[in-house]
């Protein structure tokens, strides 16, 4: 065989054996740009999946429907003592109630909408009377909120106090409920800042009452 012919087969093998090779890369390539993954579930897919929602149970859908309408009357509560109370310490608590508790129920809210939840339970008292809401909700009833509204000066001082320790004795056990049957992580921790908060208050109203 001539040394021609023998150069030219060569050549010949050479060029194939290079395009099996790039085809055998190509197809590699295409495997890898698919998105596929090695047990054939498409990673893209998988990758925008939603994110789940946050973990919550009955018990703190129940929390934030309760604390919603409990919150708002001691606001309401805290608010009266602006044009009535004579005490400034009473004075000083009502505004502190309120800047803390009126945060609060845009929180409370802002869950059970997140949640998929109504913000009232439905029964048609979470705005009314303790008795309404179950016992020691703490929660006033119309009689106990006339007696505030009629009441001024050193009067309304003590109703005050001794109304809100009522009222707050009533958060405390719903928050105790919260913190031991809960799910949520964040209404847990609600439920412990109210606890805490809301026990030191009883402990200045009752100096407060034993003073005036």
């Amino acid at each position: 065989m001539h040394a021609f012919t023998r150069t030219r087969i060569a050549a010949v093998g050479a060029v194939s054996a290079g395009i099996l090779l790039l085809a055998a890369c190509g197809g590699s390539d295409s495997d890898s740009g698919s998105g596929s993954t090695h047990d054939g579930h498409d990673a893209s897919a998988s990758a925008s999946a939603p994110a789940e929602s946050p973990a919550f149970n009955d018990a703190d859908v129940t929390f934030a429907q309760g604390m919603i309408p409990h919150h708002q009357q001691a606001v309401e509560m805290a608010e009266l003592a602006e044009g009535r109370a004579s005490d400034q310490e009473i004075k000083d608590l009502a505004q502190r109630i309120k800047g803390a508790q009126d945060p609060e129920i845009q929180t409370l809210k802002g869950w059970l909408k997140d949640w998929g939840k109504p913000e009232s339970s439905g029964s048609g008292h979470d705005h009314g009377s303790g008795h309404d809401m179950g016992s020691g909700s703490g929660m006033m009833s119309d009689a106990d909120m006339a007696e505030l509204e009629d009441a001024k000066g050193a009067a309304f001082d003590r109703a005050f106090a001794r109304l809100m320790v009522e009222h707050h004795d009533g958060a405390i056990a719903m928050a105790e409920d919260e913190r031991r049957t809960g799910r949520n992580a964040d209404a847990k921790q609600l439920a412990a800042e109210i606890i805490k908060a809301q026990s030191t208050e009883v402990a200045q109203l009752k100096k407060i009452l034993d003073r005036i």
